[in-house]
């Protein structure tokens, strides 16, 4: 087996991900991280690169779902509403629990999604537990947190591991 905090794939951002490709891949359902994946943590609408891609998505078929551990009351629900994406908040990533939701609200399997994110211990653990292919990217922004910076660090060796895409 292999180790659940390696990521399946490597990307530098979100749209490295090309919606034809991961049809072709067969994936019908995008999970995604909402901060520091889908956008910085201060963005309260989303961007036009951002509604751009999620409109390429749907032009193939692939729906978008937010899966985050955002525990701040509106910030996900107001976000996700100005995108017309559902969502899962309050995850518990790494636990399977917010991936299988997502599933079962989407009507998708684990092996017909992916799951991006930012992180090493909540994103792509959770999804590799979940049987849900992980794609690791670079965080959006390093943002002001010391200890944000600092986890990133202890992540690199698991980063270097993630096949490059």
């Amino acid at each position: 087996m292999a180790c659940p905090l390696v990521p399946r794939r490597v990307v530098n951002s979100i749209y490295d991900l090309k919606p034809k490709a991961l049809r072709a891949a067969g994936v019908r359902l995008v999970l995604a991280d909402l901060d520091n994946t889908l956008t910085a943590y201060e963005a309260a609408l989303p961007s036009p690169a951002l509604r751009a891609w999620k409109e390429g998505l749907e032009a193939e078929h692939i729906a978008l779902y937010v899966v985050s551990n955002s525990r701040k009351s509106r910030r996900c629900p107001d976000f996700c509403a100005a995108l017309g994406i559902p969502y899962v908040r309050h995850a518990g990533k790494p636990s399977r629990k917010g991936f299988r939701q997502a599933l079962a609200e989407a009507g998708v399997p684990p092996e017909a999604a992916v799951m991006v994110g930012d992180q090493i211990f909540t994103d792509t653990l959770g999804a590799n537990r979940a049987g849900i292919a992980s794609v690791l990217v670079k965080p959006v922004a390093w943002g002001k947190n010391p200890l944000r910076i600092l986890r990133y660090a202890v992540e690199t060796p698991f980063r270097l591991f993630g096949k490059r895409m």
